[in-house]
């Protein structure tokens, strides 16, 4: 065997021994951490989350997949799963994706036309609350389950702090938000703060989860903007959580050195609860995609009416209206002047319509009342009164006219083609996972 000095730093030196079967990676924890003690691990590939493996009082598990339901959903299991003294880190890295809250609504908070125009960025809804993130390869995304006793919002992001510093990041700290920001580029040079890092909990009566994703080198940095910025915002009010928009930056971290400095920091912080040497578990994606309980979780978490259905409940109104007064931009086409569309919608599914203005051939024109044929038929549905899906519609044209397929009167064409461009727009059809 060959040792090979990595770096000498004040979390003390880092050796590693490569061997036929494992690499072994022993880490000397200085008297900064409070320990001052020998903390052992070494990586290995697991086929399978043994109920062995989800017993230790200390679990690292390293994803090497990067398919960001699989990866949410191996961490699920993990929360579901592991004994509930444990203690437990899984660091994985996704394809580029937009990933929303649970409580979140996607046409508030993505601007799903530009997903469509990328095709290779995918929409994802977690399981934790919290706001809208952007992930790809040049992000680490870190999780840490632990017991509710010892939970606190602050305590493992000051632990991914403590990993960025050692890494040179000096300016690293938590704020009031419990998000990880630096200041300038991080090293003392600008003071300017920036995000890089926020946080997002799911808390069960037994368990306690805690994840983030830090921006490290994110090529594609500077055209995050554009996928969170929703052609939707100004017509719609929501109920549930809103993003807060802060600036990011990269911290400009190498993301593999980036991972072994949380798992330093983790095993640090939870060293007398180790006991013995804690392997870092490398999960591949066949053999996770074969365990019923994440196979069940990737199904769930890929399904129009969990993207889109669980949002709760919105309005939408392209006039300013009592409850919602601010101001709407023109409309982006040329009709009528007292064209308004109001709806409101609960897990995706229109509840009520307002629909007023429209223009009609047929005879004996009675605008009001056709206008209320269209509200009713869009707020009742099919003829067994189900709910219009928002995320089934795929082209406003035909909602419209099926509105009045049995009707003597029929939507102008002026009033169609303009009104449904620009409703596609807004609430785009094909949606996808």
């Amino acid at each position: 065997m060959a040792a090979l000095l990595l770096r000498n730093t004040t979390g003390g030196i880092r050796c590693l021994t490569k061997g036929s079967a494992f690499i072994s990676t022993t880490t000397t924890i200085s008297s900064s951490h409070g320990f001052g003690l020998l903390a052992k691990y070494r990586r290995s590939y697991s086929t399978t989350i043994s109920q062995d493996l989800l017993n230790k009082k200390v679990q690292v598990y390293q994803s090497t997949s990067k398919d960001p339901y699989l990866n949410l959903s191996i961490e699920h299991h993990l929360l579901q799963h592991s004994h509930p003294e444990s203690y437990v880190l899984f660091l994985y890295i996704n394809d580029p994706c937009v990933v929303i809250g649970r409580n979140q609504n996607p046409w508030l908070e993505v601007n799903l036309p530009a997903l469509q125009e990328a095709e290779d960025i995918k929409l994802v809804r977690r399981r934790s609350g919290g706001g809208t993130v952007f992930h790809d390869h040049g992000n680490v995304n870190w999780s840490v389950i632990c017991p509710p006793a010892v939970f606190d919002r602050d305590r493992h992001a000051e632990m991914v702090v403590r990993a960025l510093k050692d890494l040179g990041v000096t300016t690293a700290k938590v704020n009031e938000r419990h998000d990880i920001v630096i200041a300038g580029d991080g090293r003392g040079n600008g003071q300017d703060i920036f995000k890089v890092s926020g946080s997002a909990y799911k808390l069960t009566r037994l368990r306690s989860l805690h994840h983030g994703t830090c921006l490290l080198n994110s090529p594609r940095l500077k055209n995050i903007g554009k996928f969170l910025r929703s052609p939707g915002e100004p017509y719609i009010k929501a109920r549930g959580v809103e993003s807060v928009r802060s600036p990011i930056r990269n911290v400009d971290v190498d993301t593999e050195e980036f991972t072994k400095g949380v798992v330093d920091e983790f095993l640090a912080m939870y060293e007398e609860q180790c006991g013995e040497d804690v392997k870092v578990n490398r999960v591949g994606e066949e053999d996770m995609k074969n365990m019923d309980n994440i196979r069940k979780g990737m199904d769930e978490l890929t399904s129009i009416p969990w993207i889109y259905g669980q949002t709760p409940q919105f309005t939408f109104s392209s006039r300013p209206t009592e409850d919602d007064p601010r101001e709407r931009p023109p409309l982006d086409f040329e009709v009528q002047s007292d064209f308004n569309i109001q709806f409101t919608l609960r897990h995706g599914e229109i509840q009520t319509a307002n629909v007023s203005g429209l223009k009609y051939e047929g005879p004996a024109i009675d605008g009001d009342f056709y206008d209320g044929v269209v509200s009713q038929t869009l707020a009742k549905g099919s003829e067994d009164d189900s709910a219009v899906k928002l995320y089934e519609i795929k082209d406003w044209a035909t909602v419209l006219k099926s509105a009045t397929a049995e009707q003597a009167f029929k939507v102008s064409d002026s009033s169609l083609n303009s009104i449904s461009q620009w409703l596609n727009k807004v609430f785009p059809g094909n949606h996808f996972r």
